[in-house]
């Protein structure tokens, strides 16, 4: 671009008044090749004017007390007229715009991601977790109908990548499950909201996996492997804790409907691709295409609903974008004026050691998912101070991701005024029922497994600091 500022006419130079301008913090100068004389722009206050030319070699220079970055590159204007341009910009400068890109990157990067996956469930659709569930019942007896719900809930929610869409999408089954059966409607609704806290916690286009991951800068494979040994315990005596309960209850009857199994598959790539470490954009495209093509073809839907459930689940996101963006801005003007800082400070004095500040990130996060009642803004808002106790308590980016997903999974979960929890209220209401958060919080116990899972995990670990 430096170039084109200059042009060579009538056995002269001639320079456009741009390279006077400091864009980007960058001074430029233009020096005659055989002479070295400045022929136009402009240098910092107390550089040298006759530093050695060195083309094409990026150099750190000192000049009084301000270090520089100084590049020079050889031209020949028009083929008549060889130059020397030099860029020098000052260290402070380029780190800062280097630190202005990156956040600008992080940013961007995982709300691609939520637009991406938006897209992925407007897909798929309603009809295809109904299928798995209606699957699953009509191959299982009765009596084990909760723990069928539960396991759905699990699978629907890691394939989905949301605990909300899960819910939504589960919960009127439950109430069928509960007026066929016999099953307390509490009981059969606390173990879809379990079984959508599971995947939200696991799933690799869960917005809450994809925040934790991109704020610790680890990859979703090696979180995923790590959440899942915590996860998995909890998950396990929960079914085993329904399965008591179920056969502690008279059974009425089973819910029969029709179903497509083959709407399954979108979900089933979307999973397989995730776990085996796939790029998230390429499993989600291929979720996407694969869902696309076998919608079409069974005649479950036209080209023109495809496109609308699209725009419908990438708009469902928008909120989640403009809170990423917003808790970014205030978390910069947070460490800004040094409240990460006392924060840390106040951390330090209360948690000791590794397994302390552990402890202190999972209370960090549950108490502004508790403030918020949003798991994955309480986990941005987390995700800079964490990062720091991490560094500073010697603990994987793995791990503090983890952690952070984890613990505001376990107090989402369980939040009488969480969207989980409103939105399955909303729809037992809608179908004629009639329930309370405070008849389903007693039965949520994933989260509470998880939470002691999450604990354990902790306290057998080493406390001894480093990466």
């Amino acid at each position: 671009d430096t170039v084109e500022d200059i042009e060579y006419e009538n056995g002269r130079l001639d320079f456009d008044s741009d390279l006077m301008t400091l864009e980007h913090g960058v001074y430029l100068s233009v020096y005659d090749k055989d002479s070295f004389d400045l022929l136009y722009g402009r240098i910092p206050y107390g550089f040298a004017y006759d530093l050695p030319f060195e083309n094409g070699n990026l150099r750190k220079i000192t000049a009084g007390e301000v270090d520089y970055y100084v590049f020079d590159i050889e031209q020949n204007i028009e083929d008549q007229y060889p130059v020397l341009v030099r860029g020098i910009i000052s260290i402070s400068d380029a780190e800062q715009d280097f630190r202005y890109t990156m956040w600008l990157a992080l940013i961007l990067f995982p709300l691609l991601i939520f637009l991406t996956a938006g897209s992925f469930v407007g897909v798929v659709g309603r009809s295809s977790a109904e299928s798995v569930a209606y699957c699953m019942l009509s191959l299982i007896p009765a009596r084990f109908s909760v723990s069928v719900l539960f396991i759905v809930a699990c699978f629907v929610s890691v394939a989905m990548g949301t605990s909300v869409g899960t819910i939504t999408l589960l919960t009127p089954i439950a109430a069928a499950v509960s007026t066929a059966s016999g099953f307390d409607l509490a009981f059969c609704v606390a173990s879809v909201m379990g079984g959508a806290m599971f995947g939200d916690n696991l799933s690799f286009i869960s917005d809450t996996t994809i925040a934790a991951c991109n704020g610790q800068g680890c990859e979703m494979k090696d979180k995923f492997r790590e959440n899942f040994w915590i996860a998995l315990p909890a998950a396990v005596a929960t079914l085993i804790l329904i399965l008591i309960l179920s056969f502690q209850t008279e059974i009425q009857g089973r819910v029969i409907q029709p179903y497509h199994l083959t709407q399954v598959i979108p979900y089933v790539l979307v999973l397989i691709g995730g776990i085996v470490g796939i790029n998230v954009f390429v499993v989600l495209l291929t979720g996407i295409v694969s869902g696309a093509f076998i919608m079409l073809i069974g005649g479950h839907t036209t080209p023109v609903e495809i496109l609308k459930n699209m725009g419908s689940g990438v708009s469902g996101m928008f909120e989640t974008c403009m809170v990423a963006i917003l808790v970014a801005a205030m978390c910069a003007l947070i460490r800004e004026y040094g409240g990460f800082d006392a924060l840390l400070g106040w951390i330090h004095k209360i948690f000791r050691g590794k397994k302390g500040g552990q402890l202190g990130m999972g209370l960090l996060v549950g108490t502004m998912d508790i403030a918020t009642a949003n798991n994955t803004v309480a986990i941005v808002m987390a995700n800079p101070i964490a990062k720091e106790m991490a560094e500073e308590y010697g603990i994987t980016p793995r791990k503090t991701a983890s952690i952070l997903d984890t613990f505001s999974c376990v107090f989402q979960g369980v939040i009488p005024y969480g969207a989980q929890m409103l939105v399955a209220i909303s729809a037992v209401n809608e179908l004629g029922g009639e329930i309370s958060a405070f008849q389903i919080m007693p039965k949520l116990f994933y989260p509470m497994l998880l939470l002691v899972s999450s604990l354990i995990t902790i306290m057998r670990g080493s406390d001894r600091t480093g990466a």
